[in-house]
Order: structure tokens, then sequence, then C-alpha cells
């Protein structure tokens, strides 16, 4: 089963400073029937104007992955931890028992991120932030897993979670597969360029709910850039 959710379809907001697109129930968008994909929660499509951000604000009990695709975002937490993470990399907040963050876009230029939020398989525990770089050339052709829960994926940034975030890049013709195993959840979404799934059409930034599907066939269009959710 492949339900796909065209871009322009997608719920959202314009507070200025901030253009924001919800795949799924998100502040002032509200539909039951997209409340969450299994433990899925939140897949944001954030623009974020230059020299502006999300001031400080609290988090409890949830994994919060962003996923820069255009420009930078900085990042300051009550723990201390301050970094910047580009284009192609990837930060990871498990908010445990209680954390307040900042996330700005101190750039001369737009930043466009997808900010995906997991459910946590138990809640508290102490709060912890990290991020990571992420080539493109190490993901080219296949998908490289960015954050994950799972015990098989040691290398990936951590989070709590039964689930993993897995990125790819694919020139136009290429084709990758992606092995979903049984009654787990997918989300994907191209952030850059269309592909074909599992013989369904994907254009940039639309997303695709999967479940019940063995393996996920990804053919790129044109040259791509896809990011995937795999979660209980």
């Amino acid at each position: 089963m492949i339900e796909k959710r065209p871009f322009a379809a997608l719920g959202g907001a314009d507070h200025g400073w901030l253009k924001a697109r919800h795949h799924f129930s998100f502040a002032n968008y509200f539909d039951p029937a997209r409340a969450s994909w299994g433990d899925l929660r939140v897949w944001n499509d954030d623009e974020i104007a230059p020299r502006s951000g999300f001031p400080p604000h609290p988090h409890a009990d949830m994994e919060i992955i962003t996923y820069v695709r255009e420009g930078a975002i900085t990042h300051q937490d009550s723990l201390g931890n301050e970094g910047r993470t580009e284009a192609g990399d990837v930060q990871v907040m498990s908010a445990g028992s209680g954390i307040r963050h900042a996330e700005f876009n101190l750039e001369p230029e737009t930043t466009r991120i997808f900010q995906i939020w997991i459910q946590p398989t138990e809640r508290g525990g102490a709060p912890v932030w990290g991020a990571r770089p992420f080539p493109k050339a190490d993901r080219a052709g296949r998908f490289v897993t960015l954050a994950s829960g799972l015990p098989e994926d040691g290398d990936a940034l951590p989070i709590r979670a039964n689930g993993r975030v897995a990125g790819a890049t694919l020139k136009a013709g290429e084709t990758t597969e992606y092995e979903l195993g049984a009654g787990r959840h997918a989300y994907l979404v191209p952030a850059v360029g269309a592909v074909e799934l599992n013989g369904v059409r994907l254009d940039a930034r639309d997303g695709a709910a999967v479940k019940d599907e063995p393996v996920l066939r990804i053919t790129a269009l044109e040259d791509a850039e896809v990011v995937l959710v795999d979660a209980a």
C-alpha cells in the first residue's frame, strides 16, 4: 500500500519568517486521517528566512531529527550545546525528560529543512543532542542510515526509537531498493528531484506513506535526493 501525499495538498502555515508544510497534523493544521504513521508523528517541510528562527521553547518525550536540505541551522539548548548543521547533514535531539532549545538560520540565505519527530520507545531519560556530517558521496546510489534506534545501525546518530532515518542520492535513471520489514511503516520524501516508488511517481517534496510493501524500489526520474523513515 502506497498513499501519495502531493506537496501542494499538504497542510501548512506562512508566518512570514517561516513557511511550513505539514505531512501530518501539526499546530493549527489537523487532519484525523494524518495524525501519525506508526511511530512517526511529524514531518515538517520548513523554509526559514535569513537571520530568523525558532526562539527557545520546550520539548519532552520525543525524538526530533532535523535534515538540512539547503543552507544551515544553528542549534542552542538548555544543556549548553551549540552547533551549526549544514545542508545534507543531520542533527538529533532526544528530548527525554525535558529540554529547551532554539533553532536559528543565521545565514544570509533561506534555510530549508525537514523536521521529523518519532515517538520514543520509553518516556523520560536524560535529554541529548548530537549532529554529524553525512557526505552525499557516501549515499550515492544507495541508502545510508542517518539516525537510528535499531541495534544493527551502530554507525548512525542514535535515537531512542524503534526506527531509522535513511537517505540516498540518485542520478537520473539509477535505482536502489530498501527492504521493509513486516508490520513496519515507511514514509519517503524526495528532497530534490522526481522519483518512481514501486510504480508511483513522486515529485520533489511529495510524501508517500508505505505499508505492506516488502521491497521499496526507487528509480530516479531525474537527479534526486530522497529521505526515508522506517518506523514501527
